[in-house]
């Protein structure tokens, strides 16, 4: 399978510019974990995808997410109690 990427350029203000050097990464690093970790959060790519984009192991990319607050169980309490009632 063959797999083509996509370049991408943005014109960022300075001030945004300025905000992304404190990542202490480059740029184009910092803009893709970013968009990566709200595809993940928006439901929109697996944790295992995600990880994989970040270059890191699954569990890696839990605790990663986590730290940033991103959950990685998102369920309501009334959808929680179904899956704890079901599985009794």
């Amino acid at each position: 399978m063959t797999t083509m990427s996509t370049t991408l350029e943005l014109e960022l203000p300075p001030e945004l510019t300025a905000l992304f050097q404190g990542f202490n990464q480059p740029l184009e690093q910092a803009a893709r974990e970013l968009m990566v970790l709200e595809l993940y959060r928006r439901g929109a790519i697996s944790s295992g995808k995600a990880a994989e984009y970040m270059n890191m192991a699954r569990f890696e990319f839990f605790h990663y997410a986590a730290r940033l607050g991103i959950a990685f169980f998102d369920m309501t309490e009334d959808e929680w109690q179904t899956e704890v009632n079901y599985h009794d």
